[in-house]
């Protein structure tokens, strides 16, 4: 009987025991991924339509609990942009952005959406997130993406109506106040400037936290905020409210778990795309089941915080490894660092402007950005590229409701995948001068025999390609009267159902009454167990059977 295990219920019980040099990395690359998560944390709160503490809060339990229970040392999680506008999509036609009604219903989504990603994990069904294909997360993120910068287009320029439908009374109040105007966008495009060059020329320097000191520091001494512009303001000290949700009615409930059940999927589909990075390039293992328990548990976590959902950050775990990071420890004083601000330094943040912030968010969202992806699945194959433009487009259409456009790129990827399989790969194959079976077209070779049809099914024998595979051999039998004997290569199947083997005895049964003899060869193990438990084996005889296509060839071909 196996001993119980109980580091597999707390997986942080695996962690190396630390060194004195690996504390000071750690040390060092926490505090710098700390000092970037404080006024990023914030400006994702914004940007999810929630009160600016709630970034913090976020950034604070989940991101802990996120670390002990994940299986990837380095991932970074917290608020991040994609579950933010996620949010913001899901909620905007509920409630009001930063109301008590908003922050009660994003709390229920961050908690359904982590039971989700739980009971994934739980029952092992990772790989369920499969279901999001490459060309669904291409046309996603690029209309996020897009979405996201024009949502915060108006704060970075000081025009809140920007995008209204009256223009004309939008060009009056600018021009009412254009030195309002004007400075808002010197803070805000000045920031871009500032995190632009910081990539360029110093892509391990922490521009994030220059431009947020800077801009502060100039927001107070130029007196922004008595001026009219806008700041973060007031942020209460202290650690965040551990309460239990306010109710909220069945039909919010109902509209959330679908809400809940996307972002569940689009934020790990995320968060995994940061660990394959992680493991790669320190060649470690990770379990995703693992990672879901994780994640699933700091999303619950951030919604008993009174926060909303969080996810793993590319941009900060990316920091985390080139700061140093040895392992999750550094994660801890990335907290310290949070912990720190929270009792003791939010004034701090009160002169930040929020055009800086939007700057925070613009840029890091900019290199999600990939339009040539579509290009390149375009010259793989059109209906992936179909699939990611009608993806994006849904998404950008049936803006706030986001989720909608995962729902299409699933929805189609379900009927492309059913459409492929329906029509499998079946040809007549002949002996190559290797000594195998190959297509007869391609290289132009001769049937093994005039009265012979060999035939090839590259595809499960199944409820899809089953009438196919009838069809191609009885019209051949039909159009070439000389067909006397079938050979069928089945090599190529591994896997096969009940339709598949009602296939198999209809079409021998048509062929007996044709006065066609069938023959098989090359069956994989698991497709025989199920054609012996079926009984075909048996009446097919074994003197039509052949183990391997050289015996059938052999056996079969005329000499020449």
């Amino acid at each position: 009987m196996t001993p119980f295990d109980i580091k597999r219920f707390f997986p942080f019980l695996h962690w190396p025991r630390p060194t004195l040099s690996s504390l000071k990395s750690d040390a060092w690359a926490g505090f710098s991924v700390g000092l970037v998560l404080i006024p990023q944390a914030v400006a994702y709160a914004t940007l999810a339509g929630m009160p600016a503490a709630t970034g913090l809060y976020a950034a604070l339990i989940p991101t802990l609990v996120g670390v002990l229970w994940g299986s990837s040392a380095l991932l970074a999680v917290g608020p991040a942009a994609l579950s933010s506008l996620l949010v913001f999509g899901s909620l905007s036609s509920h409630a009001v952005p930063a109301s008590e009604q908003w922050v009660a219903l994003a709390i229920w989504l961050s908690i359904y959406s982590g039971l989700f990603q739980f009971l994934l994990g739980a029952f092992r069904l990772g790989r369920l997130s499969n279901l999001v294909s490459q060309p669904v997360i291409v046309g996603f993120i690029n209309a996020a993406a897009l979405i996201i910068m024009a949502s915060q287009i108006p704060t970075l320029v000081g025009i809140p109506d920007l995008f209204s439908n009256d223009p004309a009374a939008v060009a009056a109040r600018v021009a009412e106040a254009p030195s309002h105007v004007l400075m808002t966008s010197a803070f805000g495009f000045g920031a871009l400037l500032m995190l632009w060059l910081s990539k360029k020329f110093f892509p391990r320097f922490p521009g994030i936290l220059l431009v947020t000191i800077l801009g502060t520091f100039l927001s107070w001494v130029l007196g922004y905020a008595p001026a009219g512009g806008e700041v973060v303001g007031e942020i209460a000290k202290g650690l965040p409210p551990l309460v239990l949700p306010s109710a909220i009615t069945f039909e919010q409930h109902r509209e959330l778990w679908s809400a809940g059940l996307v972002l569940a999927l689009i934020s790990f589909t995320e968060a995994m795309s940061s660990c394959r990075v992680l493991a790669r390039k320190r060649r470690e293992r990770w379990d995703e089941n693992q990672e879901l328990i994780g994640q699933g548990l700091a999303k619950v976590a951030s919604g008993f915080s009174g926060a909303f959902p969080v996810s793993g950050s590319f941009s900060r775990s990316a920091l985390n490894l080139y700061a140093g990071a040895n392992s999750a420890w550094a994660t801890l004083f990335t907290l310290l660092c949070v912990l720190l601000c929270l009792l003791f330094f939010t004034d701090l943040l009160f002169y930040v402007p929020r055009s800086v912030l939007a700057a925070l968010i613009i840029m890091p969202v900019f290199s999600l950005f990939d339009f040539g992806a579509f290009k390149r699945l375009f010259a793989i194959a059109r209906d992936d590229a179909a699939i990611a433009i009608v993806t994006f487009v849904v998404t950008l259409v049936a803006m706030p409701r986001l989720h909608w456009g995962v729902v299409a790129g699933i929805g189609l990827t379900m009927v492309c995948y059913l459409y492929r399989h329906m029509q499998p790969r079946i040809i007549e194959v002949s002996e190559h001068k290797d000594g195998t079976l190959r297509d007869s077209r391609r290289f132009d070779l001769p049937r093994l025999a005039d009265d012979l049809l060999a035939v090839r099914i590259d595809a499960a024998l199944n409820f899809l390609t089953g009438a196919a595979l009838e069809r191609f051999v009885t019209e051949h039998c039909s159009q070439e009267p000389q067909i006397r004997r079938i050979l069928l290569c089945v090599g190529s199947v591994n896997d096969i159902d009940a339709t598949g083997v009602d296939t198999l005895e209809s079409l021998q049964t048509a062929l007996k009454g044709m006065g066609v003899e069938l023959y098989v060869t090359a069956i994989k193990k698991q497709v025989w167990d199920v054609l012996e438990d079926a009984g075909w084996i048996e009446v097919l005889g074994n003197e039509h059977i052949f183990m391997t296509d050289r015996e059938a060839i052999a056996a079969l071909a005329a000499p020449r």
